[in-house]
C-alpha cells in the first residue's frame, strides 16, 4: 500500500511540504506505541533522510524508541555526523549497527534461486540477517528511511536494500555485492530491476513479510541555483513504493550524454569521503561516460584509507583494484578474499579494466599507497589549484588554457553515462 506518493522533475519539496507529506502518511498508517527509525549514514546526508528523521521523532515523540542509521559495512557514526544530519533528534536515541556479530537470521535464500538470477554463475544459499534490534526488538513501526538513487549493487539504492545491507549480516553482504560484481555493474548500474534487486525483493517475501517495515523513500536533485532539492517523496509498504520513486530517480539522476568524454574531474566532500571504500563512488557512476583511453581525476582530500575498517583495508592494499580476472583468480586461490567476497566486489567495482586511467589526488596517502593499488597518482594541491572546484560547474567546463573537462561535484548525486550504452 502506498501511503503517499507525489513527485516529478520540476516539483520542489521545502521542509514543510515533506512534513506534510510525512505527517499525512503517518496520520493513515495509525498509531504507533514503539518506532524504530532505519535511517542512511552521513555518507548520504544528502538524502534528505536526517531531516525527515527528526520529523519522525517530532511527530511520535517517546514513541520513537530507536534509531538505526545503516551503516552496512561503514564506520560507526560520530556524535559530531549524527549533530549535523539529525538536528536537535536525541543523541540517547541512536543505536550501532554491527554487521559482523549483531545480526539475527530471518531465513536464507535457496541456491536455486541464486543460480537463476546468476544466470547459472552462482549455486550458494544466501542468509538473510538483519541487525536483532529489527529482528526482535518488539517495534510496532519500522521506518526504513532513504534516498532512491542510482547504485552499483541493486542499479538503484533505497527500498529493501536499507534493510538487508545498510541493517545486514556479513554474508548476505558478501555473497549479494559478489554476484551483483560479476554479473557486471554496466548491466546493473541505474536499473529498477537487477539479478541484486530480485534477491532482495525475495527476502522481502519470504523472509521479512512479518515484519512491521514502512518505506520512506525521497528522490533529490539539483536545482537551478545547483543546491540540493527533494522532487519526490514516495511512502509504503510494498514494492510499488519503490518502483514510482525509481521511476522518478531515472528522471531525476541519470544525465545521459551525446558523446563520450575524454578528462571527468570529480571532486569528494571530505567531510562525506574519507577512504576508497567510499570515493569510489567517482569510478561507478563516472565510468560509462568515460572514452577509451580517457582520464578520470579524483580530488579527494578527505581520504586517508582504503577500507573503512583494519581488515578489508588490508585486503585492499593487499590485491588492489586489479581488474575482474585477476580478482576472480585471486579469489579462487586466496581464503582470506573468498571469506570477504564483498570485497572483491569493490574492487572489481573500481577498477577501470584498463579502459581508461584512474588519478587519485588524496589527501592523507602516499604516492607509493595509491599506485600500489593500481591507480596513479597526483599531487592534491596542484590538482586543485588547476581543477578549483570553487571555480568550476557541474558539467562541461574549459578552462583558460583551453583544455575541456567534465566536472562532477558530488558523484553520490547521479550517474552519467553515455546514451549509446544506458
Amino acid at each position: 500500500m502506498i501511503f503517499y506518493g507525489k513527485g516529478s522533475v520540476t516539483d520542489v519539496f521545502s521542509p514543510e511540504d515533506a512534513r506534510k507529506a510525512l505527517t499525512a502518511a503517518l496520520d493513515r498508517i495509525g498509531e504507533r506505541k514503539r518506532v524504530i527509525a532505519v535511517p542512511p549514514d552521513f555518507t548520504r546526508r544528502h538524502s534528505q533522510a536526517g531531516m525527515l528523521t527528526e520529523m519522525v521523532w517530532e511527530y511520535y515523540g517517546d514513541g520513537l524508541t530507536d534509531i538505526l542509521p545503516a551503516i552496512g559495512t561503514h564506520q560507526p557514526m560520530t556524535d559530531g555526523e549524527i549533530g549535523a544530519m539529525f538536528g536537535k533528534t536525541p543523541k540517547t536515541l541512536f543505536r550501532t549497527h554491527d554487521w559482523r556479530n549483531g545480526c539475527t537470521t530471518l531465513g536464507e535464500i535457496p541456491s536455486a534461486f541464486v543460480r537463476e538470477v546468476s544466470e547459472g554463475r552462482f549455486d550458494y544459499d544466501i542468509p538473510i540477517r538483519i541487525d536483532s534490534l529489527l529482528a526482535g526488538g518488539g517495534h510496532d513501526l519500522i521506518l526504513s528511511i532513504g534516498q532512491v538513487v542510482p547504485h552499483e549493487l541493486t542499479g538503484l539504492a533505497g527500498y529493501n536494500k536499507n534493510i538487508f545491507v545498510g541493517a545486514g549480516g556479513a554474508e548476505g553482504i558478501h555473497k549479494t555485492h559478489f554476484l551483483g560484481a560479476v554479473h557486471g555493474m554496466e548491466r546493473i548500474i541505474g536499473r529498477a530491476d537487477s539479478p541484486v534487486r530480485r534477491l532482495f525483493n525475495y527476502a522481502s517475501e519470504h523472509c521479512a513479510q512479518h515484519l512491521p517495515i514502512i518505506y520512506v523513500l525521497t528522490v533529490v536533485g539539483k536545482d537551478a541555483a545547483e543546491k540540493n532539492v527533494i522532487r519526490g517523496i514516495f511512502i509504503g509498504d510494498d514494492i510499488e513504493c519503490f518502483r514510482q520513486a525509481a521511476a522518478l530517480a531515472q528522471q531525476v539522476n541519470i544525465k545521459l550524454l551525446d558523446a563520450p568524454i575524454r578528462k571527468i574531474v570529480v571532486y569528494l566532500d571530505p567531510g562525506e569521503f574519507k577512504s576508497t571504500w567510499l570515493g569510489n563512488k567517482s569510478i561507478y557512476r563516472t565510468r560509462m561516460a568515460l572514452d577509451d583511453g580517457g582520464e578520470l581525476i579524483v580530488l579527494a582530500p578527505g581520504v586517508s584509507r582504503f577500507g573503512e575498517d583494519d581488515g578489508i583495508d588490508r585486503l585492499i592494499r593487499k590485491y588492489g583494484y586489479a581488474g575482474t580476472e585477476r580478482i576472480l583468480e585471486y579469489v579462487r586461490e586466496h581464503e582470506d578474499l573468498r571469506q570477504s567476497l564483498g570485497t572483491a566486489a569493490h574492487l572489481i567495482h573500481g577498477s577501470s579494466e584498463g579502459r581508461f586511467t584512474v588519478t587519485y589526488c588524496p589527501g592523507h596517502l602516499t604516492r607509493r599507497e595509491i599506485e600500489s593499488v593500481y591507480f596513479n597518482y597526483a599531487d592534491l594541491d596542484a590538482m586543485m589549484s588547476r581543477y578549483n572546484p570553487e571555480k568550476l560547474t557541474d558539467g562541461y567546463n574549459t578552462l583558460a588554457d583551453g583544455e575541456e573537462i567534465f566536472f562532477v561535484s558530488n558523484p553520490g548525486l547521479g550517474l552519467w553515462a553515455r546514451k549509446s550504452i544506458l
